[in-house]
């Protein structure tokens, strides 16, 4: 049986999640923005939940919902989101993203995403592995079409993609009118090239706030700036 993660105010149980807790969406649950105070937010493709619970530790919002494909993850999310302090304020629903926007009523203040990354071209022989990892799960006109929809008109849009498909995804979401606020680009060490970027997108157009953060300078030590976003969280930071 794998063991839950811990974090300091909450536990993930995640034997039942394709996509393990990862440096990935620990920095962007720590990273995004709750400058337009939100009262709703919307996690999409929430895997383990952990996404949803640290928004939920990190701000008032009293209506979090998250969305998950993945039957196993989708009950596994609603066990961790149950046994959490703030149970009362998280609900996760059982639908695919295109489902999903044709249903719901109402927009969000906030709409973050963690999304599959990987649009290589192997598939292993774990279907919901593959679910959670390939693009083919979530292409990301699909994932902007749904923020359109779903954002409120002051909301802000959060978001952590491979460097590579920066330039793309920002296109894209140009495409439907939303800007880039707000960039973080993730290196591994400080020898690595830029692996990850954050971007944070609204219907305003507003100046860019660029930024980087290195994790490590060598094996588990890790550096200030990172101690320093993700300490409210990571036991031992």
């Amino acid at each position: 049986m794998e063991k839950p993660f811990k974090f300091k105010k909450f536990t993930i149980h995640q034997d039942r999640c394709a996509m393990k807790i990862g440096t990935d969406g620990v920095l962007l649950g720590a990273w995004t923005s709750l400058s337009n105070e939100p009262s709703s937010i919307l996690d999409i493709g929430a895997g383990t939940g952990v996404l949803s619970l640290m928004l939920a530790q990190r701000s008032q919002a009293q209506n979090i919902e998250a969305l998950e494909i993945d039957v196993d993850a989708y009950e596994q999310c609603s066990e961790n989101f149950e046994n959490s302090p703030w149970a009362d304020r998280l609900f996760c629903y059982h639908a695919s993203l295109i489902e999903f926007v044709e249903e719901v009523e109402g927009l969000f203040d906030l709409i973050i995403c963690n999304p599959p990354f990987y649009s290589e071209d192997y598939k292993t022989n774990d279907n919901s592995r593959d679910l959670a990892r390939f693009q083919d799960a979530m292409p990301f006109e699909h994932l902007i079409y749904a923020v359109a929809n779903l954002l409120s008109e002051e909301g802000i849009f959060s978001v952590i993609i491979p460097f590579k498909e920066e330039d793309n995804f920002v296109d894209l979401a140009s495409k439907v009118g939303l800007s880039l606020k707000r960039s973080l680009r993730v290196k591994g060490n400080p020898n690595s090239e830029i692996k990850r970027s954050l971007l944070e997108f609204s219907f305003y157009d507003s100046n860019i706030e660029s930024s980087e953060i290195v994790i490590e300078t060598e094996r588990h030590q890790y550096t200030d700036d990172y101690i320093n976003l993700t300490k409210d969280f990571y036991l031992k930071m």
